[in-house]
């Protein structure tokens, strides 16, 4: 059956930003295909939710509450899977993100911290990550960037640059990591999640999105997580190296700032 190339049964996954949105759903979606799950944000109490609903399908979710630009904090999610589970075979780099700023408040301080939290976390899950995935002779890790990392507009200099850092980054690993370790990304398009409510809850910037967006509406968290899913599992076992575009078509920001010449 095709389906069965979807299962996960008997593997453990790490997803970073796992309380709410992508994260979150992303966790339930791999634990509805038979994993067991890690999951890592900053507040418990969506940890406590999204858990209770990997427990409603039957399998185990371990929370690690904490700040995720601290790279301790991420390195001890793969030393959670393997205390917990023994075994570690696919990491979800969700957390991430940029807010928006015009060319001159976007200072080199702000474009370093956003390349920090978007690019260096993945980076140090991924090195503790790898030799417990080796021991089991594969993996998959699928980082979470976003379609500003290939279209440009104003106002997305940093937000852009470290998303695309985040996918080429995503190309040039699967090439050390190959042949037992895939890696791949995801460009999400807009996606309903609590980043984007200010948007989503003032109509005529919920209008502007889905205007700018070919489908014409917003992505739910769960047409990610079915990406995850395929990324993660045997389904998707010939793909590494390479980023799959989530986005509804779009070819331009689904967001215009309206930011004046300079």
């Amino acid at each position: 059956m095709i389906l069965d190339l979807f299962r996960l049964d008997g593997k453990v996954a790490v997803i970073t930003g796992a309380g709410r949105g992508i994260g979150a759903a992303s966790a339930v979606a791999l634990a509805e295909c038979g994993a067991d799950v890690v999951i890592a944000s900053r507040t418990q109490s969506d940890l406590d939710a999204v858990a209770a609903r990997v427990a409603a399908v039957g399998r185990r979710a371990i929370t690690v509450a904490g700040d995720l630009a601290d790279l301790d904090v991420l390195r001890s999610l793969a030393t959670a899977a393997q205390s917990e589970f023994g075994r570690l075979d696919v990491v979800v780099n969700n957390v991430g993100g940029a807010i928006p700023l015009p060319f001159l408040d976007t200072t080199p301080e702000y474009l370093e911290e956003a390349f920090h939290f978007n690019v260096a976390t993945a980076h140090a899950l991924n090195l503790v990550a790898v030799p417990l995935m080796l021991e089991q002779g594969s993996g998959s890790i699928i980082n979470i960037s976003s379609v500003m990392g290939r279209v440009a507009g104003r106002g997305y200099a940093a937000y852009g640059a470290v998303k695309a850092a985040l996918s080429h980054y995503t190309e040039l690993v699967s090439k050390d990591l190959a042949p037992r370790i895939r890696v791949n990304a995801i460009a999400a398009g807009s996606t309903a999640t609590s980043a984007l409510e200010i948007v989503t809850s003032t109509p005529e910037l919920k209008a502007m999105m889905e205007d700018l967006t070919p489908l014409h509406r917003i992505a739910d968290p769960e047409e990610i997580a079915a990406g995850v899913v395929y990324l993660a599992s045997a389904a998707g076992a010939f793909i590494t190296g390479k980023v799959l575009e989530i986005d509804g078509g779009t070819d331009v920001p689904s967001l215009d700032f309206g930011l004046p010449d300079l």
